[in-house]
């Protein structure tokens, strides 16, 4: 049986191994290519795919360990001499999408206290963010960094909660589409389904954006960000957003929360600072339990 390159890597989205789809992924990044698959590819690779269905793939992490998870992580620099370079803001945003983010990002630079209140009783954006923009820098440069980063956050988060992607264009027209496109190359899975191939958001993609979301909070908060508010934002379990913190090598400790929030017992604070802590082995069969 004779595959195409496509055809291959729609299979190892759907059947491979970690360290197969740890190699498309790593692939995928630094390749340029056309984001439309031809319709005879697609055709071809129903027959290869189609057995596997959308409803497996949505579970084809939820069970796996700590371990597994370091696959859909930005790329860590451990042998970085600066916080800052652990997790590199352009593994996060590249330049050309971060000036993309400068036109949707305005209505942050030019918010007003009255309007925060309003947005946080309308719940327009996430409480992650809500809290943030009560605090944006005075400077002109520093509050316009802030603002995109804010805008791109909420985002992500919004982006993780749809499931199967049918809209080329699914956070609206005001997304720039360099953003759009980012979010369906790098967030979403490939799948054959009815027919069609589909941008599904997996336990994997999950687990890959909560990672993201950590990563950019942390470059806002000068690398130390409460994970309880971004769990909550996530709707994630705890345990969840431990094991990916911890797979991240971050530190975390008990704070108190936000007193405007309304969950304000202990949260969970990750703060990254050098050395990086030793990565633990993961916790085997009780771990895979527990995740269930």
């Amino acid at each position: 049986l004779h595959l195409s390159l496509a055809q291959m890597d729609l299979c190892i989205e759907a059947f491979g191994t970690s360290k197969q789809k740890r190699a498309l992924n790593s692939r995928r990044m630094n390749a340029v290519g056309s984001d439309i698959l031809s319709t005879a590819v697609t055709k071809a690779a129903a027959n290869i795919i189609d057995a596997k269905g959308i409803t497996a793939l949505i579970q084809d992490v939820a069970q796996d360990d700590v371990q597994n998870i370091s696959i859909f992580l930005p790329p860590c620099h451990e042998d970085a001499d600066k916080p800052e370079d652990v997790y590199k803001f352009e593994d996060i945003l590249s330049p050309a999408e971060y000036e993309a983010l400068r036109v949707p990002a305005e209505v942050f630079v030019n918010i007003t206290p009255e309007e925060i209140v309003k947005k946080t009783e309308e719940k327009s954006y996430c409480s992650f963010v809500l809290e943030e923009l009560k605090f944006l820098p005075h400077d002109e440069k520093s509050r316009d960094h802030k603002a995109r980063c804010l805008w791109f956050l909420d985002i992500l988060i919004k982006f993780s909660f749809l499931k199967v992607i049918k809209k080329k264009h699914p956070m609206g027209p005001e997304c720039p589409h360099i953003i759009n496109r980012k979010l369906m190359k790098n967030f979403t899975l490939l799948t054959y389904n009815n027919g069609s191939v589909q941008n599904l958001i997996s336990a994997s993609m999950k687990a890959k954006i909560t990672a993201y979301v950590i990563a950019l909070a942390l470059h806002i908060n000068n690398f130390q960000t409460d994970l309880t508010v971004l769990q909550n934002d996530m709707k994630l379990q705890e345990s969840r957003m431990m094991d990916i913190a911890k797979a991240m090598r971050l530190k975390v400790s008990k704070t108190k929360g936000p007193p405007e929030l309304e969950l304000d017992q202990n949260h969970k604070l990750a703060t990254l600072s050098l050395p990086l802590p030793v990565q633990k082995a993961p916790g085997g069969q009780r771990k895979r339990k527990k995740m269930k």
